[in-house]
């Protein structure tokens, strides 16, 4: 058996500690491609963030997004746009200007305890799946302009917009991604005071689970949400939300099943998907090869999970098993970096999952 195709991949390595992680992903998916048997990753290397505004006198010059439309997906470091110079610091960052360009409405964000890997809450095995595109982050969810503004220097103003077509959108991903797990779905929302915007996520969600028998429904406001995440979070398993609700609970749930090291996250449509870790780009830690890589290179293999189910190829769906249980093997065996109590550096813990994937045996 072979794989359908080569596939081409962008890396940008943008800020922080993108230049350390996302090089770490790399190297482990030349290793799971390898191991899997199928042909050899073709990466292309563009430029984002703050060396993008020396070179090209913007955090997103149009070439790199002209590049990113003719691959099959890619690897976004985090970025640090509020350590850029005016004007850059004050416009939509890269990852924003990326997702609102290319569409890409699903973020999922996966939490998940390591055996041995410092959890809050052991067992937490569950996906965030966060609407995208709209709600209250400013600059997504308008079309020219942004959602932010100032009538007077002492008053700010900020809109969320929340739809039904984008609703029913993200819901129809949620409950999908829950048949494909143990059927249980929690819709997150703030209905009992924003009545109208997030009171019509919820009503939508639950009409469309009216198309989903199968799966069991419920729901909490987002302060209870906090609550539960915190004492039980090994009780839930897919939650879908708002944008900013989303961002927030997958931060807390990243530290819960660990460490926000080891959260990652893809984003997409249905013809794009870039992964992307959930946490920041840590600049103080930078440069000293001590970051967790976890995130980065889990993002990364939920992007060859979207491939391959996109393209039909069990080859690279096995190196995604690969990597992951690479991951879980190398933690398992107390190879970790700082954040999880170890002390790994960046490029040893990557060195350790990469040798470790030809080991790995898939059921």
């Amino acid at each position: 058996m072979s794989a359908s195709k080569q596939y081409r991949l962008a890396v940008l390595h943008d800020d922080g500690i993108g230049p350390e992680i996302v090089p770490a992903a790399v190297t482990i998916l030349d290793a799971a491609m390898e191991a899997a048997g199928a042909p050899t990753i073709e990466w292309t290397g563009l430029p984002l963030g703050r060396s993008a505004i020396d070179t090209h006198g913007t955090a997103v010059p149009d070439e790199t997004l002209e590049a990113l439309n003719t691959v099959d997906g890619w690897l976004l470091g985090p970025h640090d746009s509020a350590s850029y110079p005016e004007p850059h610091r004050s416009a939509l960052n890269p990852s924003g200007t990326i997702r609102k360009h290319f569409g890409l409405f699903a973020n999922i964000r996966p939490s998940k305890a390591f055996p041995g890997g410092n959890a809050i809450v052991e067992g937490t095995d569950l996906v965030i799946v966060r609407e995208n595109t709209e709600g209250f982050y400013a600059d997504r969810n308008t079309f020219a302009g942004t959602g932010e503004f100032m009538p007077t220097p002492d008053v700010a103003i900020m809109h969320g917009i929340i739809t039904r077509a984008a609703t029913e959108r993200i819901a129809h991903a949620a409950f999908q991604l829950a048949q494909s797990r143990s059927g249980r779905l929690t819709i997150v929302h703030k209905a009992n005071v924003l009545k109208l915007t997030t009171g019509l996520f919820r009503d939508v969600c639950k009409e469309v689970a009216a198309q989903y028998p199968d799966v069991a429904v419920n729901d909490f406001h987002i302060d209870a949400m906090t609550v539960h995440l915190v004492r039980r979070a090994n009780k839930f398993d897919v939650i879908v939300t708002e944008n900013m609700f989303g961002d927030i609970l997958s931060d807390l749930a990243g530290e819960v099943a660990g460490s926000l090291g080891i959260a990652p996250s893809i984003n997409s449509s249905d013809t794009h998907a870039m992964a992307q870790a959930s946490h920041g780009s840590a600049p103080d830690i930078a440069g000293k090869n001590i970051a967790n890589p976890i995130a980065m290179i889990l993002s990364s293999a939920m992007l060859l999970r979207w491939l391959g189910a996109k393209f039909g190829d069990e080859l690279v769906l096995q190196a995604a098993d690969l990597v992951e249980k690479a991951i879980e093997a190398t933690v398992l065996d107390g190879t970790t970096t700082k954040d999880m109590g170890g002390t790994a550096g960046t490029s040893d813990f990557a060195n350790a999952v990469a040798a470790r994937i030809a080991a790995v045996e898939l059921v």
